[in-house]
């Protein structure tokens, strides 16, 4: 890319936590958090946010009246945002531009609101600007109290780095200096829940790791459901303090057969991978995130895209929905930032019940992927910064 960007800060809500350390003593740990969770009566994997983060997530509600009655969706992102807005160092009121984008946006609060209206035929005061989905985003903003643009959007599952692509464009266009980007989920309702299991790929099936993505020998599907935010800080050029920089940038939409189809061989992946890689040799590639939903298609899908482009000699793989399941909009921030912390701790996290190809002994170089219902992949390329290069 011929202007890389700097991620100078990042932070997350998820069922690993929201503390650096924390996530990554987690990561290293080979233990999931997904257990069996009641969804109106019926029980479903998925894995949610831990009793005292919940709390937190309480105690920000209550603390000011003006999110008393907003979606958890915002609450995981402000909650984020502060976070990954202290850690930069960025002042409030600064002129930030803010993307934080959902795929299913105000889940909870819009299903509340409209069993409300089927059994009383009014809906609520507050169920348009509550659900909308640039609710997330504005909330952010107010919260920070930032004078630059905030917008908010949905490319379903690969949500979050889209929004990662809208900042770097914005930095790269000279309309912003900085920008917030991500994803936030909380669809952990029973209505979404019936709708993943309608599809037929939710895991039904109890074991050591319920969730199999990754596991190219799987006879069913075993996607889980997740919940949580991810964003990150991007600032312009090579900042000192760069955690990581955006060395590439990729995205395509394929032509799909319905509505939530990919092509056997993930012909968008390659497409976004290709122009990710632009003219750097395959061969620099130490590791690739991958989206890996835990879906018989999806993973075989996506790894066939990755075979097709890197041959027999791959770079090592992983996902992370193994241990804290699809987030859904969130889940490729939630993956860049495994990428960007296997980069600060060289080390690589591996999938403990599947073959993760070659581990090299340094990661300079790493590739995250994300796909969406529609067709629609992105891939993004994170270097180690040139300072931090052996």
């Amino acid at each position: 890319m011929e202007n890389p960007v700097s991620v100078t800060a990042m932070a997350s809500v998820s069922p690993l936590g929201s503390s650096a350390k924390e996530i990554w003593q987690r990561y290293t740990d080979p233990v999931h958090y997904i257990k069996l969770h009641d969804f109106a009566g019926k029980e479903a994997f998925a894995a949610s946010l831990s009793p005292d983060l919940k709390n937190e997530i309480s105690e920000l509600r209550s603390s000011r009246g003006n999110l008393s009655k907003v979606d958890d969706s915002v609450l995981y992102a402000v909650k984020a945002a502060r976070i990954a807005v202290d850690r930069a160092g960025w002042e409030k009121g600064e002129d930030v531009g803010i993307n934080i984008g959902s795929s299913r946006g105000a889940t909870r609060l819009f299903e509340k609101f409209h069993s409300e209206f089927l059994k009383n035929g009014k809906a609520a005061t507050l169920s348009s600007p509550a659900t909308t989905l640039g609710n997330i985003s504005s909330w952010v903003a107010q919260d920070l109290q930032s004078t630059g643009p905030d917008i908010s959007h949905s490319v379903t599952c690969s949500t979050g780095l889209h929004a990662i692509l809208n900042g770097v464009a914005w930095i790269n266009a000279g309309m912003a200096g900085k920008f917030l980007a991500g994803g936030s989920e909380a669809a952990l309702t029973p209505f979404t829940m019936a709708q993943m299991q309608a599809m037929k790929i939710i895991a039904s099936e109890d074991g050591e790791y319920p969730c199999r993505a990754l596991d190219l020998q799987k006879k069913k599907n075993t996607m889980v459901l997740g919940e949580g935010a991810a964003v990150a800080c991007l600032e312009k050029g090579h900042h000192p303090d760069a955690l990581a920089m955006i060395t590439g940038l990729g995205y395509a939409t394929e032509g799909v057969k319905n509505p939530v189809s990919i092509s056997a061989n993930g012909t968008a992946f390659q497409k976004s991978m290709k122009m990710v890689l632009g003219s750097l040799p395959a061969c620099e590639i130490d590791a690739i995130v991958m989206h890996a939903p835990g879906t018989l298609k999806g993973d075989q899908s996506e790894f066939n895209a990755i075979r097709s482009i890197f041959g027999e000699d791959l770079p090592a793989l992983t996902s992370n929905k193994w241990k804290i399941g699809h987030t859904f909009g969130a889940s490729g921030t939630l993956s860049l930032e495994l990428a960007i912390m296997m980069l600060q701790y060289q080390e690589f996290i591996p999938v403990p019940y599947a073959s993760s190809g070659s581990v090299p002994g340094k990661l300079h170089n790493i590739l995250v992927n994300a796909v969406g219902f529609g067709g629609n992949a992105v891939s993004l390329l994170v270097s180690l910064p040139k300072k931090q290069h052996l």
